[in-house]
């Protein structure tokens, strides 16, 4: 666990880089429905702080994590930390 790469996801949240599958805008019609089916099943994390939905993650624990923090943010976050 020492390893394991946290990425910062707006506003002091942070998800561990490693379960991370995908992150995706979340304007889409598919995305909307991800995101109220992880909602009604519990699987549903808002890490938006009150703001607007920017990006929605998916993790390998089928877990769907709001942001507000745009997808190009969050993925050169991902590149920053391979880097390191």
């Amino acid at each position: 666990m020492a390893g394991d790469k946290l990425i910062n996801i707006g506003f002091g949240n942070y998800v561990l880089a490693a379960r991370v599958i995908g992150i995706v805008s979340p304007a889409s019609a598919p995305m909307r429905r991800l995101r109220e089916d992880a909602r009604a099943e519990g699987r549903l994390v808002d890490a938006t702080q009150g703001r607007k939905t920017r990006s929605i993650i998916v993790t390998d624990s089928n877990h769907v994590i709001l942001s507000a923090i745009q997808p190009e943010t969050i993925s050169q976050r991902f590149a920053q930390e391979e880097d390191d």
